[in-house]
């Protein structure tokens, strides 16, 4: 009798399947043509690549932050169902330590589509970093039983669904 009297229990069953809306204003790059070996050959994951056009990294789900690098170059985020999102921005920008990046999210933060994580200097990335371009990765991929690109070309930050994954 009291057990929903303070607090609302969801017993619904997650979704198998998540839309991955892109993190960044830019244009879309298929992960086989990102010009890294790690991202590119799906050593990380299977997952897809932004060029982004501005300086600001939004959340692509709705989850929780597992890991946010110290430098502010890569955060990670769990979906309900299980997926491991990592964003990275740009290439080789650990080499940068934090030069031009500040976090917006903690580890253990739920976050919402949409919902800022990093802004940085993408003149500094340009100038510093082997690539702007930035992998959106899957890196516990042995889960999906599907994942499709939905969109490419230009692409809105929080708004642009580019991928859809299905887990087991």
């Amino acid at each position: 009798m009291f057990k929903n009297l303070f607090g609302k229990k969801d017993d619904s069953p997650v979704d198998s399947t998540l839309e991955i809306k892109s993190p960044f204003n830019g244009k879309y790059v298929k992960l086989e043509d990102i010009p890294d070996p790690v991202f590119s050959e799906k050593m990380m994951g299977e997952g897809f690549g932004i060029e982004p056009s501005d300086g600001e990294v939004v959340s692509p789900v709705e989850g929780e932050v597992m890991q946010v690098f110290p430098t502010n170059h890569a955060v990670g985020i769990k979906t309900a169902n299980g997926i491991e999102l990592l964003i990275h921005i740009g290439l080789e920008t650990v080499a940068m330590e934090g030069e031009g990046f500040t976090g917006h999210v903690s580890e253990g933060d739920s976050v919402e589509a949409g919902d800022k994580l990093v802004t940085f200097d993408i003149d500094l990335v340009k100038k510093e970093a082997n690539s702007t371009i930035s992998p959106v990765i899957i890196s516990n991929s042995d889960i999906l039983k599907s994942f499709d690109i939905v969109e490419t070309g230009n692409v809105t930050g929080a708004e642009t669904v580019v991928a859809k994954a299905e887990v087991n």
